[in-house]
Order: structure tokens, then C-alpha cells, then sequence
């Protein structure tokens, strides 16, 4: 069953989740790792709540990678696997 309601907090909660991405990517650029680990759990948290368990999983490997080592490769390899996943989830939801 669809629930138009939902389907439309979606949508919305993955056009902000977009801008998250961007801001990520900004804090990577400038070695922000207090930004990237604050955005990275926001997402986790509410990709999770919204029913998109991919968008959390990657978040939290995201979070911990910040949190942790700061790798550059792998905080850019997370964000651009968390960037086409907000993509296919908008365009399912389109």
C-alpha cells in the first residue's frame, strides 16, 4: 500500500539529505571532520527512520571513518556511494 503522505516526507527528507552530501563534501575539502562526523550522524539517524537502511549504513561507516582515521579516499568514497544512493532512492520515489 502507498502512503502518499510518507512517500512525500520522503521525498523531502532526501532533497535535505542531498544538501547534507554537499556540505559533506564541502567539510572533506576543508578537513572538517567535526562537520562531517555532526552531517554523517544526522543522516544515519534519520535515513534509518524514514525506512532507507542503505542511506544509515552508509552514514555510519561515513561517521565512523571521520570519527576515527579521517581518511581522505574513504570519506570521499563513502560520500560519493551516499550521493547515488539519495540519487536512486529520489528517482524511485519521483
Amino acid at each position: 500500500m502507498v502512503d502518499p503522505e510518507l512517500d512525500e516526507l520522503r521525498r523531502e527528507f532526501l532533497a535535505e539529505a542531498a544538501e547534507k552530501v554537499r556540505e559533506i563534501e564541502t567539510a572533506v575539502e576543508s578537513a572538517s571532520m567535526e562537520r562531517v562526523t555532526y552531517l554523517a550522524h544526522q543522516l544515519k539517524g534519520s535515513g534509518g527512520s524514514y525506512g532507507f537502511k542503505r542511506i544509515s549504513s552508509v552514514a555510519a561507516d561515513l561517521e565512523k571513518t571521520a570519527e576515527r582515521t579521517g581518511d581522505d579516499a574513504q570519506l570521499r568514497e563513502f560520500t560519493a556511494s551516499l550521493r547515488a544512493e539519495i540519487e536512486d532512492r529520489a528517482r524511485e520515489l519521483a
